[in-house]
């Protein structure tokens, strides 16, 4: 009965502190031409990092992206700084690095199809992809 009691305990706690059922396509956005973390991206980041800490056989990649503008290879450059930051902080909230992988894929695999700062805004992103 303890036992019972404490697994739903855990499972309300965890439904009351933003854990999601699933970080598969969730992202964490940027400013423009920026790799810094802000406020609502590192709380994005920190309950993905609460999902893989309840689900330790869950390995990741972060993807870095920006929007189109800037030549490839500058924001090849910052899609792998905004992947990196994106894992560095879920590192720091205690997920093992080697659970993390990154890539870049710059302006060339937008996730948002036009062209208007609306659109170039959801392109600025870290997206996680379970594996």
């Amino acid at each position: 009965m303890k036992k019972l009691l404490l697994t739903l305990t855990f499972l309300g706690l965890a439904a009351c502190s933003g854990i999601p059922s699933n970080i598969e396509g969730r992202q964490a956005y940027f400013a423009f031409d920026s790799a810094e973390i802000s406020k609502d991206a590192k709380k994005e980041l920190t309950k993905q990092a609460l999902y893989l800490k309840k689900n330790p056989d869950v390995n990741i990649t972060v993807q870095g992206r920006c929007d189109e503008r800037g030549t490839i290879e500058y924001n090849l450059a910052l899609g792998a700084l905004r992947a990196g930051n994106a894992a560095h902080v879920m590192v720091h909230e205690g997920i093992e690095p080697e659970r993390i992988k990154t890539i870049s894929y710059g302006k060339e695999n937008p996730l948002y199809p036009g062209t208007g700062e609306e659109v170039w805004a959801k392109n600025r992103n870290a997206t996680t992809v379970t594996k």
